[in-house]
């Protein structure tokens, strides 16, 4: 499980960090870029728009790795405490047995 999480954590940080630079290179490219102003707010505004759009839909995986996660990790709690439980009751009824012989 732990693998798993460093893999999600792995690949979060790999796509923010292409995030990051699509952004430094967007910025980049307008500053440099021979436009007019009107066309260059233009193209930032589209990029925005489209950057938003990337970023909300990955937020949104994000967030279901994240439920699912969960999701797993309840299910996996649970599977234990009954494994403990089980073994704390074996115990007990061994303890028990040996207490009357």
């Amino acid at each position: 499980m732990e693998d798993e999480n460093a893999k999600r954590s792995e690949q979060s940080s790999r796509v923010l960090a292409f995030l990051g630079g699509a952004v430094a290179g967007a910025i980049a490219g307008v500053l440099f870029a021979p436009k007019v102003g009107n066309e260059t707010r233009r193209d930032l505004k589209g990029y925005a728009r489209k950057t938003e759009k990337e970023v909300i839909e990955k937020a949104k995986e994000a967030r279901a790795a994240l439920d699912d996660a969960i999701e797993r990790g309840k299910h996996l709690l649970s599977e234990k405490r009954a494994h403990v439980e089980a073994a704390m009751k074996a115990g007990t009824d061994a303890m028990k047995e040996r207490m009357e012989k």
